[in-house]
């Protein structure tokens, strides 16, 4: 099965896809880490990359989409894919569309996780990760077990990302609605889009991404 997660940053694409990993044996592609990925094995898409960024400009969609090409094509992808945070525009899916097609895959399922957007900023501004596992907290609404350590490994540093602040999260709001509205009637004409309730509670969230899914259950 394969699937997109379509929301802006905070939306909880990330704790979502992690779950969907582990129940259903999918793997999450963040185009990020694939791009650098490439580029640190020197595949040759990744050179493509590497010229373009050590010449200062911004990778291509084909480039991406033959990053995206390589990655699925490994073995752990045989049960499905996850893809958070590309396509982000209709030229975008146009391409991954076509893409899968000449591999004889295609995309099962696009998921629109709705948000509030005043809501997201108090979240993302709020939001803050172990310095050694990536473990994942919150201000106002996920504190560690016992103040200032880590559930997970235990470690007492933390960090925030610098963007994290209201002023750059409403900015990056913005340019997620005007960039990815023009995908929803996109997907819906192909049948595969479902919306969820992305400021539910996260297990709702996930039950509900699991209806949309066909995996629903009582």
């Amino acid at each position: 099965m394969n699937l997109i997660l379509l929301g802006p940053p905070g939306a909880g694409k990330g704790t979502q896809a992690q779950r969907l990993e582990r129940a259903h044996g999918l793997v999450q592609l963040s185009t990020g880490d694939m791009l650098r990925a490439a580029v640190a094995a020197g595949t040759e898409v990744g050179k493509r990359a590497k010229e373009v960024m050590a010449a200062g400009g911004l990778v291509s969609d084909d480039i991406v989409v033959g990053i995206i090409a390589d990655r699925i094509a490994q073995d752990d992808c045989k049960n499905g894919f996850i893809l958070d945070g590309f396509p982000r525009t209709v030229a975008q899916a146009e391409a991954l569309d076509t893409m899968l097609a000449e591999r004889g895959m295609k995309l099962h399922h696009v998921i629109d996780m709705q948000v509030d957007d005043e809501i997201l900023v108090e979240r993302v501004s709020g939001r803050y990760t172990c310095a050694k596992c990536n473990a994942g907290y919150h201000d106002k609404f996920h504190q560690p077990k016992v103040a200032g350590v880590c559930d997970i490994c235990g470690s007492t540093e933390f960090k925030r990302r610098a963007d994290d602040n209201a002023e750059t999260v409403r900015s990056r709001l913005e340019a997620f609605h005007a960039q990815t509205a023009p995908l929803l009637p996109y997907y819906e004409s192909k049948g595969v889009l479902g919306t969820v309730d992305g400021m539910a509670a996260i297990d709702e969230v996930t039950r509900q991404i699991e209806a949309v899914l066909g995996f629903a259950t009582a």
